[in-house]
């Protein structure tokens, strides 16, 4: 069995109300990632995980069995970046075979998140669970 290694990081994107923003990376599991507000209110996203968002139970422990919160995560950020702004999260992976099986961008603007694999760059459309 091959063993995914992924990466993670983002530009840091500057936020309209940090303490919203912080609340929001609270509730949610990122995995393995990191994330930081700093006091000049940007937030970046880092670390070695692929970037999947799951809901977190209120044990702290992620949801798994509701599935991915990925596009809801982002769509709930969007809100909160400045206008102007973007951030841009890229995550690449690969198993031991060292072939690419996992690429992925996301770009959050004000009211506005677009994912791209290897390929484009697409709007996210709104799905409901």
């Amino acid at each position: 069995m091959a063993t995914l290694q992924a990466a993670t990081t983002s530009n840091g994107v500057t936020v309209t109300d940090a303490q919203a923003v912080r609340e929001l990376c609270e509730s949610y599991y990122l995995k393995m990632l990191e994330w930081e507000v700093d006091d000049n209110d940007r937030l970046s996203i880092w670390g070695y995980d692929a970037f999947e968002v799951y809901g977190r139970r209120e044990n702290g422990l992620p949801d798994y069995e509701a599935g991915q919160r990925t596009h809801e995560f982002l769509r709930a950020l969007a809100t909160h970046v400045k206008e102007g702004d973007e951030l841009d999260i890229q995550t690449a992976g690969f198993t031991k075979c060292r072939f690419p099986v996992l690429a992925s961008r996301y770009v959050v603007r004000h009211g506005d998140v677009l994912r791209a694999d290897l390929q484009t760059l697409e709007p996210v459309e709104d799905q409901t669970v």
